[in-house]
């Protein structure tokens, strides 16, 4: 008995991408898909006294790119980003404690798009202690057939439960899944309970490192903990 998630990489996701993980036994970055402009694989916000801002990384992807080629564009970022974190962020009480790797993190040399988002996502999630198996789904044989092509994934890791975000019920064929046996669970994001931050009024849907800034090893029990 064991569940997959399959989702494209984003760019520092917020608790709700984290959640999903830690729901999961197997989860898989989507990253052969077509990389998508305007959207969270490059970018993500954070808390200032202004409000929300774009902490964005530039790329190089023409039209049916997929994720995993997108070539990352100009390197300022790399320098900025944190300089940033430490301005906005550097009072807060794990500050200190979680900036030294995110700096390393930002300092190695990245070419691709995906391979940051992966190496990203799968260090932060050690910090929230989740025990889930990565994948990326070029490990995989699948078929050409989109609509097959997780079911395929899925199988090949023989797990029983394919956990998705709410937004596939628009799209997914379930019937494939129950012919093959397997149980489609569409992930309900819960109402997250607050805690304290910097710059005013809470703001739920930000980066995972604001979080991660205020609460430190706490973290897990503001995202999937049922004690509040």
């Amino acid at each position: 008995m064991s569940s997959v998630a399959i989702i494209q990489s984003n760019y520092l996701p917020w608790k709700g991408y984290f959640h999903i993980i830690q729901s999961a036994d197997h989860f898989v970055f989507l990253d052969s898909v077509k990389y998508t402009r305007r959207d969270w694989r490059n970018r993500n916000q954070i808390k200032t006294p202004e409000g929300t801002v774009w902490l964005s990384i530039p790329v190089h992807a023409r039209k049916n790119t997929p994720i995993n080629k997108t070539v990352i564009a100009d390197y300022r970022w790399q320098k900025n980003h944190p300089k940033t974190l430490r301005q906005f962020y550097g009072k807060c009480p794990y500050f200190e404690e979680y900036y030294p790797l995110l700096e390393e993190l930002y300092s190695r040399d990245w070419t691709y798009l995906s391979e940051l988002n992966q190496t990203f996502t799968r260090e932060i999630s050690q910090l929230l202690g989740i025990k889930t198996q990565f994948y990326d789904d070029r490990q995989f044989s699948t078929s050409q057939d989109k609509s097959r092509r997780l079911l395929d994934i899925v199988e090949a890791l023989g797990a029983d439960t394919y956990i998705t975000g709410p937004s596939a019920k628009a799209y997914l064929q379930e019937e494939i899944y129950r012919e093959a046996g397997i149980k489609v669970e569409f992930f309900k994001y819960p109402q997250y309970p607050e805690y304290d931050q910097v710059w005013g009024k809470f703001l739920s849907q930000v980066s995972i490192i604001d979080l991660l800034f205020h609460q430190g090893d706490k973290s897990g029990n503001y995202i999937w903990e049922k004690q509040f």
